[in-house]
């Protein structure tokens, strides 16, 4: 597979990225928390994409992948960011985000920063808020004050290595927030939410359709499904979503 290219960023930041030219309205992939771009999801979705001449784009956040910066110097904001200035500058109209995981907190950010470059979401998992709702919540006296002092604690992940949690991230985290203050979202929207995510409780998924307004949206919970959603039929369930969306937005 040919290497990535790089953008530079206004903040500094060099994002690693792999892009297809094609039909609009084009598909953003969205990763997850300390994910990267070469994962099951973002490869299916590049496929997909090629199989139907459209334009695609997958990247990494600053501090994950093949990205500049040190994941643990990083925050969602920052990864917001960097996103927004992939989006500005790697893509040509309105987009379909696809967000996994954390990548669906950001999408929902975009969706609420610049709505005349996004022409439909599909989220993965989404977890807006999961610094706050369900780490911070979460946190006993004694980590708490941990990360507070220190500035990180690392917590054990089934995914790998420990997950460090900084101090910035909690802090910068609550400026975030999509669940707190009107969401609107007036575009074709598909949730997606496996019933045994250990890392995103189904409740999350509920609360974000309920909270969240708009003319087209639909939420799909899976049953038995985990946070991967990486099954052949789970992602077979994200290209119909993505199908759906693009009907109504056009494509």
């Amino acid at each position: 597979m040919p290497g990535p290219s790089f953008l530079a960023t206004d903040t500094g930041r060099r994002i690693a990225y792999h892009a297809l030219a094609g039909a609009s309205p084009g598909v953003v992939f969205l990763g997850g928390f300390k994910s990267d771009m070469d994962g099951t999801k973002a490869l299916w979705l590049e496929e997909w994409a090629r199989a139907r001449g459209r334009a695609f784009l997958r990247f990494d956040y600053s501090g994950h992948g093949q990205s500049s910066g040190a994941f643990t110097d990083g925050c969602i904001g920052d990864w917001a960011a960097d996103a927004r200035a992939a989006v500005a500058a790697l893509t040509e109209g309105p987009q379909i985000l696809v967000g996994s995981s954390m990548g669906g907190w950001i999408a929902l950010l975009l969706a609420r920063a610049c709505p005349e470059r996004v022409a439909g979401l599909v989220t993965v998992a989404a977890a807006p808020a999961f610094n706050e709702d369900a780490m911070w919540a979460g946190f006993d006296a004694a980590t708490r004050r941990e990360i507070m002092e220190a500035g990180v604690v690392h917590l054990p992940s089934e995914y790998g290595e420990p997950l460090p949690i900084t101090r910035r991230l909690i802090e910068d985290g609550r400026e975030q927030l999509v669940l707190r203050a009107p969401l609107d979202l007036p575009v074709p929207v598909r949730f997606l939410q496996g019933t045994a995510d250990p890392d995103v409780d189904r409740s999350v998924a509920e609360r974000l359709l309920d909270h969240a307004t708009g003319p087209d949206m639909r939420l799909t919970l899976v049953k038995g499904a985990d946070h991967r959603f990486s099954t052949p039929d789970c992602l077979g369930l994200i290209g119909a979503a993505l199908d759906e969306v693009s009907a109504r937005a056009g494509a």
